[in-house]
């Protein structure tokens, strides 16, 4: 029989797989380092049930959510099964009669002799007799696709009546005659996750979506809804709808963050005192937190095109990079001063430090095209990333003077993040520029109000606009140093999102407008005879 902690594993190796994260990623999340989550999940470390906690809140779920198997922990995660509550626990030995929902792990379909040695595939929950890297796992998406049909149910038959529901007048007589046909019978309602969405521009009938990846169903109807809405005040002129939408942009995105926190474990503090270094100097000047923004020329490149060799150089735009940003260590509550000198991964703030030498020419300095040596403060995601390069060995560890932090988390926009890039994503795929267009304004106009703005009155936190701008930058320079690793070259990076590069990215990079991808903005030739 498997036990609860190697249950546990699996399910958390599944979540890994359809969030996309990394071991590295997970171990931010949960303030662990990358080998104890290894270890964790290779049976040679416990996980605690602190641990399972943190694993809870780091994907958005409810302990017994998370405990309930890999399927279920899945379709909760992307909408497409009914959470559990503690009151279901108590009530459950009550119900033993009723027959258990389909996708909850522990009453799925008995394994075979053969399958129940392995278990459950960590991808789709369905009974599998392969292994890979100690985990059970089909070994193709044929066969995931092939073990969840033959446990899912036969298809409702509403997607045949959704061509006859657009405003196509009907004969009286038959009105009358059937007054309630309209309404479907209980049994045959469609799961809320894929009730059909219709892009803005559109007049007809839109198409069934998909259920969705990982984001809050309510949230993304929420944000649609009243794109739909806007788009009918102002009659179907897209223009119109767009300069109200962009207008509302700031109160709206705030509306939808507090909603996706609620159900949160702990409240953040919106209007904590502002540290002196946080403070303008003037009305139009600066604080004190240098962020770090990446403004590199490969000098080695430069000077030898001017001596007539030639380059080939692509462009590369990164998609929504402060949507990206979301995803970053931010403080709870007040900042409160540390002098230890000791960076603690479970909070988050700002830090005075003497940063070390960058010795390395064909890489981008990560603290930016800073001249000035000595101290500086910095927010905690440009710690982290001077953190990162020390134990890649590109540079010593930074010196940490003095800190002001609070506990921190890596999930407080996590929700809002995905309920935007979900829509956002649809609405690339519909054609909807509207929408594009309404989410862009949002997610930037949110990280840069958050700070001393008259235009952003539900919220003052200058650390958390400095924290998410630098994660962008974070961002940027990774994939810079991605590249830089598959041996190709970097020319220049600039701004939240210019990378150029010499050779083939697209060995490194997926092509699209993605949050995970990169697009082409032009190529062009440096050097050569003229």
């Amino acid at each position: 029989m498997m036990g609860v902690e190697e249950l546990l594993r699996l399910t958390v190796a599944a979540l890994m797989t359809r969030t996309g994260e990394r071991q590295n990623d997970l171990a931010d999340g949960l303030g662990l380092s990358q080998a104890q989550v290894s270890r964790k999940q290779g049976n040679r470390q416990h996980w605690s049930l602190e641990d399972v906690d943190r694993l809870a809140e780091h994907f958005g779920l409810h302990f017994l959510d998370l405990l309930a198997g890999p399927t279920h922990a899945v379709g909760v995660l992307h909408g497409s099964t009914p959470a559990l509550r503690p009151t279901d626990a108590v009530a459950a030995p009550a119900a033993v009669a009723q027959p258990a929902p389909a996708t909850l792990f522990p009453a799925e379909p008995a394994p075979t002799a053969a399958t129940a040695l392995m278990g459950p595939c960590v991808l789709c929950g369905q009974p599998t007799s392969d292994e890979l890297e100690g985990f059970a796992q089909h070994l193709s998406a044929e066969e995931c696709a092939t073990a969840t049909a033959a446990v899912s149910p036969a298809p409702a038959p509403v997607p045949q009546e959704l061509p006859a529901e657009p405003p196509a007048p009907k004969p009286a007589a038959a009105t009358q005659a059937a007054p309630v046909a309209p309404e479907p019978a209980p049994e045959a309602e469609p799961v809320p996750e894929a009730e059909p969405m219709l892009a803005p521009a559109r007049t007809g009938p839109a198409a069934v979506r998909g259920p969705r990846a990982y984001a809050s169903g309510a949230l993304v109807d929420e944000i649609a809804g009243r794109v739909h809405k806007v788009l009918e005040e102002c009659a179907g002129d897209l223009e119109a709808a767009q300069a109200v939408l962009i207008k509302s942009a700031i109160p709206d995105v705030m509306k939808y963050f507090k909603a996706s926190r609620v159900g949160g474990r702990y409240e953040h503090s919106e209007f904590p005192p502002t540290a002196d270094v946080l403070r303008k100097r003037t009305q139009k000047g600066a604080d004190d937190i240098w962020e770090g923004r990446p403004k590199w020329r490969n000098s080695h490149v430069f000077q030898a095109a001017k001596k007539g060799e030639e380059f080939e150089v692509t462009a590369l735009d990164m998609n929504a990079a402060y949507l990206s940003a979301f995803k970053c260590w931010l403080p709870i509550g007040q900042l409160r001063e540390d002098t230890s000198g000791v960076h603690d991964r479970k909070k988050s703030g700002i830090h005075l430090l003497t940063p070390a030498e960058w010795e390395h020419t064909d890489l981008p300095n990560p603290l930016g095209n800073r001249m000035e040596p000595g101290e500086l403060w910095v927010s905690e995601s440009t710690l982290r990333l001077l953190l990162d390069c020390a134990r890649e060995g590109l540079a010593d560890a930074p010196v940490i003077h003095r800190s002001l932090v609070s506990g921190g988390t890596e999930v407080l926009l996590e929700k809002l993040r995905r309920a935007l890039a979900e829509v956002r994503k649809t609405a690339l795929a519909e054609g909807d520029e509207l929408t594009v267009n309404y989410v862009k304004s949002m997610y930037s106009k949110l990280v840069s109000t958050l700070g001393e703005s008259t235009a952003n009155r539900d919220m003052r936190r200058p650390d958390w606009m400095h924290i998410m701008r630098a994660k962008a930058f974070a961002n940027l320079w990774m994939k810079a140093n991605k590249i830089h690793k598959a041996g190709l070259q970097v020319v220049e990076i600039s701004g939240t999102d210019e990378l150029h590069v010499i050779g083939d990215w697209r060995t490194v990079f997926a092509e699209g407008r993605d949050l995970n991808q990169v697009k082409e903005k032009s190529t062009y030739t440096l050097g050569g005879k003229r």
